[in-house]
């Protein structure tokens, strides 16, 4: 029996999110569409000049997002991560908690230091582009693996973004072989394309010798696999992992189950932010197949709750809504 249906190890970062313009991204010299890390005065320094734009915040980072999502849908999570004893730390852990996601974070005092965050825009396109300070996250190690929580758990969730730093990526390693070493499956996702751009042979090594369940976006796959030919990509996912899932924007997402590639039909919308979707998509998709449902509905569920997130600001919806989604599936 497990206590947990998913261990979630990422960022913990306190998403600020704004409305802009592009021409404001341009001025500030922010790259449109991806993730930027961004040292603590440089944010700073972008926050200021956004005196005058409403700002909303809520606990973040990609991995907890989904990790939400799971436990929103009726599942049961535990999350991994770093913050420091300041506000924001202090806002973040109550935010987690208030979730219902269960975190190292009760285990023991904050450390002190600066939480990070990271600074989300979304613009008329319903596009997102992200300015990160890491702060005190950038310290994630092995330390903060909860080693009874990941043997406990269904499936390891790791966060591509933890690529980044040799003590983040090594914690994802050690995750990976603590998970596979209680007899217990292990998932990735790729995060972003800038990830795939820069540290692919640092996602190669978390990867290891195979995951079970392996999330990307289309770009994020194109890259992996280093080719422009869609098909190409899918055959070479088939050599890191046992199951996948690729998200295609308008095209829907296709699902690998170990035997077939499943076509998941899109669902048009008028989207308004796309913030989160893909996390709403891997922790719709990570509850169906821990719940007994079939890789094709968890692929349609994953679809269904992407498509309604992006209809409004912010990276997650309301527990009574997301649970609502269940019952067309």
């Amino acid at each position: 029996m497990t206590r947990y249906d998913v261990y979630g190890l990422g960022n913990a970062l306190v998403d600020i999110e704004c409305e802009v313009k592009p021409q404001l991204l341009e001025e500030l010299g922010i790259d449109k569409g991806v993730m930027t890390l961004i040292d603590e005065d440089h944010q700073h320094k972008i926050l200021t000049s956004l005196n005058s734009h409403r700002l909303k915040r809520a606990s973040g980072g990609s991995a907890a997002n989904t990790m939400i999502a799971v436990n929103q849908f009726g599942g049961k999570t535990f999350y991994s991560c770093k913050v420091a004893d300041d506000e924001p730390g202090q806002f973040y852990l109550s935010d987690l908690l208030a979730c219902g996601v269960e975190t190292n974070l009760q285990a023991h005092a904050l450390d002190e230091g600066v939480t990070g965050k990271c600074l989300v825009f979304v613009t008329p396109d319903a596009d997102r582009s992200m300015t990160t300070f890491l702060g005190i996250s950038g310290g994630l190690s092995v330390n903060d693996l909860d080693e009874d929580a990941i043997a406990s758990s269904q499936y390891t969730y790791l966060e591509g973004y933890l690529v980044t730093g040799p003590d983040s990526r090594a914690a994802t390693i050690k995750a990976r072989e603590l998970a596979k070493a209680a007899g217990q499956k292990v998932s990735l996702t790729l995060s972003d394309f800038n990830m795939v751009k820069f540290f692919r042979d640092g996602l190669l090594e978390m990867i290891g010798p195979g995951v079970d369940f392996l999330f990307a976006n289309e770009s994020e796959a194109l890259g992996m696999a280093e080719t422009e030919d869609f098909n190409t990509a899918v055959d070479y996912f088939k050599t890191l992992a046992t199951c996948f899932a690729i998200t295609r924007g308008p095209e829907g997402s296709v699902i690998f189950d170990g035997e077939r590639l499943i076509n998941i039909d899109p669902l048009p919308v008028k989207a308004v932010d796309t913030v989160g979707a893909g996390d709403m998509y891997a922790g719709a998709v990570l509850y169906g197949i821990t719940h007994g449902m079939s890789f094709a509905d968890a692929g349609r569920l994953g679809s269904l709750a992407a498509a309604r997130l992006v209809t409004h600001l912010g990276p997650r919806m309301e527990t009574e809504a997301t649970r609502g989604l269940l019952e067309a599936i």
